[in-house]
């Protein structure tokens, strides 16, 4: 039998973490909670459920996943948010792999609930992840805060598990707005510090298309109302993006110090 670490990164999710630790206990061998500093009660809850808690300034979803890797024990690695856990299909293909790991990395599909119903249809889903690996062949990588997971050697196997992530993110149309404006600020200026740059073509037709993608090409309209929104958000994220990606740029000020992103209004964002 193979080892398994589960890792997770926290910041202040009493109301999520216990969910996702009791949905790995049955494949983990040893769980590893890297905590920025809860100013609830994430630590405790933490400890309750048998993780082992370690506490780090966050320094970015990309990094602070990376560190986490390092406390983990095991060659093979599980790595989940807090908002996330594993149903039962995808526990016991983990639980089979553990006889004998063959592939280097295991992606799985991601099912988001949303406002109370899970959401199979639009963009949200499958959205297969790659969240079980090789942590000797594999590190985090993408651009914040849409990390994926990125292996040493292209051409290593990736295998596909039967099963969902669970994804409870958006239990209110308000948190999801909520979310909305605060990773667009974090994904326009990881975009400013990689040289990307905005237009009025990008304000105009990307949020038209990411809107027109996830309603009607994704099939999101089969979601009713929540579908609706869905595409709606996430056409005002995409306008968001591109609009605070505009204003940095056209800033007097360095990206790091001024505008939007002040390194007070960015941690506070975190």
């Amino acid at each position: 039998m193979n080892g398994l670490s589960v890792v997770v990164i926290t910041y202040n999710e009493e109301k999520n973490i216990e969910r996702c630790l009791q949905s790995v206990l049955p494949v983990a061998d040893e769980i590893i909670v890297l905590d920025a500093y809860s100013t609830d009660n994430t630590v405790a809850i933490a400890k309750k459920n048998g993780a082992r808690v370690v506490q780090d300034v966050f320094g970015g979803y990309i990094q602070q996943k990376n560190k986490a890797l390092a406390f983990a024990g095991c060659d093979y690695v599980l790595s989940l948010d807090a908002d996330e856990a594993i149903d039962a299909r995808l526990r016991d293909a983990i639980l089979s792999l553990k006889a004998g790991f063959a592939a280097a990395a295991y992606s799985m599909n991601r099912c988001t609930n949303y406002c109370g119903r899970f959401i199979r249809r639009g963009t949200w889903y499958p959205d297969c992840k790659v969240r079980l690996f090789d942590k000797r062949e594999a590190r985090w990588g993408g651009t914040n805060p849409h990390d994926r997971i990125e292996l040493r050697t292209p051409d290593n196997k990736v295998e596909h598990l039967p099963g969902d992530i669970l994804h409870h993110s958006f239990p209110t149309i308000e948190d999801h707005i909520q979310k909305s404006n605060k990773y667009s600020s974090i994904a326009a200026r990881a975009m400013w510090l990689k040289g990307k740059r905005s237009n009025w073509i990008k304000l105009l037709l990307n949020p038209s298309w990411a809107f027109f993608h996830c309603y009607f090409i994704r099939l999101g309209l089969l979601e009713g109302f929540a579908g609706f929104a869905i595409a709606v958000i996430s056409a005002h994220s995409t306008f968001l993006k591109y609009a605070k990606l505009y204003q940095l740029q056209h800033s007097r000020q360095p990206a790091v110090k001024g505008g939007i992103f002040s390194p007070a209004e960015h941690a506070k964002a975190l």
